[in-house]
């Protein structure tokens, strides 16, 4: 799935830094930033 410029992302519900589910829809009317690697977790 690629993203664009612009695009609205999808729904989705991650674990935030204590292991609590926080969802998309959550954060609506603010501004959010998300931020990974490609490395996260992985070997080598």
């Amino acid at each position: 799935m690629a993203a664009n410029e612009g695009d609205k992302a999808p729904a989705f519900t991650l674990p935030d830094q204590d292991e609590n589910q926080v969802s998309l829809a959550d954060l609506a009317g603010r501004w959010v930033v998300l931020w990974w690697y490609p490395a996260a977790s992985t070997p080598g």
